[in-house]
């Protein structure tokens, strides 16, 4: 027999067994006695019995596939009325439905980039924008995290369209970018010098300067921001200002606040065009499932109807924060529902998190190549369910756990 040619593969294994950082899947069972805070299910709807029905009706109805591409057979109505409502919900023109939000982002950033063009694009953002960075055709330039004036100076830079690409709630830390800066620094870069001063102002549209340049896109990825952040959890861009502006784009997935399947682009209704002619995993890509549609627009009506959800989540999250940085534990404080709270070492943090699992408690472990400091931390996602004795439960827990 020849020699295999995956031999490399085995020393990449013996590397990264002595860095700590060996990943496994550990299959969960339908009913845990753990206590989760590693799920993004921030508003506790993925077990809700509407949202469950909601995905059983919609599978008895459609069937348990999409059968094909939104293209080709993909598309139902049950689609349609899940984009118009995710759109009129967020405050968008427009809204497009894909299978993931990892495919989505792929689908925004693509689509939005060609040959030419500049993407600038945070160093704290979510592997999907990166990857769809590399995807791109256009160059990309990464710049400091949530530094608007770094924005400002690559935007100097380019000779063409640009887009600047930004998580509006950091996965890792929880933290959130400064949407408002932001986007003045989008605007700006198609506006005179004499008249930068004035188009700061959040609610402005781009518009071209005297060089005939407009302003750059602003392309944001609220997938922890939508159900948790904004008025009745509209999401990080509505907070803002920025919803259905003509220059913001804006990407959610369906799989954590709403505690379903899928992800969605949201903007105007022209761009949402151009995305169903030119972003390729959509074109490409089966449709999203009809049961993982009929449950998100279960939870999202379910949100709709019981706007408090978001803020006990985002209660929660301070609550845990307030009471581990008490306990000396070293946190960040979080913008949405992820608390973030550091390790010593990637090593460390998987004893820590294992032994919290042993005492009853999931939590996350994030460690390189998943943060982008290289420092390891457990992370933990508040839950708008969570009850006053779960939260004693979790935080006693994890105090014991790392002495």
């Amino acid at each position: 027999m020849p020699r295999s040619p995956f031999e490399w593969i085995e020393e990449q294994a013996r590397a990264r067994a002595r860095a700590g950082l060996v990943r496994t899947l550990r299959p969960r069972p339908a009913d845990s006695a753990l206590l989760d805070l590693a799920g993004n299910d921030y508003l506790g709807l993925a077990r809700h019995p509407e949202v469950t029905e909601g995905a059983a009706r919609a599978a008895r109805t459609w069937g348990a596939g999409a059968t094909g591409s939104r293209l080709v057979s993909g598309s139902t109505e049950l689609h349609a009325e899940l984009e118009r409502e995710l759109a009129e919900f967020c405050g968008f023109e427009a809204a497009l439905v894909l299978s993931s939000g990892y495919a989505a982002n792929l689908a925004a950033v693509t689509a939005l980039a060609p040959h030419g063009s500049l993407i600038v694009s945070d160093a704290g953002n979510h592997a999907s924008l990166i990857d769809g960075c590399r995807l791109a055709r256009g160059t990309t330039q990464v710049v400091a995290h949530a530094d608007p004036d770094a924005v400002r100076k690559a935007l100097d830079t380019r000779t063409g369209p640009a887009i600047v690409v930004s998580d509006t709630v950091f996965s890792v830390d929880g933290d959130a970018a400064p949407l408002p800066a932001l986007a003045a620094a989008c605007r700006e870069a198609g506006t005179p010098p004499a008249e930068a001063d004035g188009a700061r102002e959040p609610g402005a549209s781009g518009r071209a300067g005297a060089s005939g340049r407009v302003g750059a896109g602003l392309l944001l990825d609220d997938a922890h921001g939508l159900g948790v952040v904004g008025e009745g959890g509209r999401g990080a861009a509505w907070a803002a200002g920025l919803a259905g502006a003509p220059d913001v784009v804006t990407t959610v997935t369906l799989s954590k606040s709403l505690g379903s399947q899928g992800g969605a682009v949201l903007g105007p209704a022209h761009v949402i065009d151009h995305l169903v002619n030119a972003a390729r995993t959509f074109i490409f890509d089966t449709g999203l499932a009809p049961a993982a549609a009929g449950a998100a627009l279960a939870a999202l009506r379910l949100l709709r109807g019981e706007p408090q959800r978001a803020a006990r989540a985002r209660a929660v999250a301070t609550a845990l924060y307030e009471r581990l940085t008490a306990e000396g534990l070293e946190a960040v404080r979080p913008d949405a529902a992820v608390v973030s709270v550091r390790a010593p070492s990637p090593e460390q943090a998987l004893r820590w998190a294992a032994r919290c699992r042993a005492a009853g408690l999931a939590v996350g472990c994030f460690r390189p190549p998943s943060v982008p400091d290289g420092v390891s931390r457990l992370r933990l996602t508040a839950r708008a369910d969570l009850t006053d004795e779960q939260l004693d439960r979790a935080v006693n827990v994890l105090t014991e756990a790392r002495r």
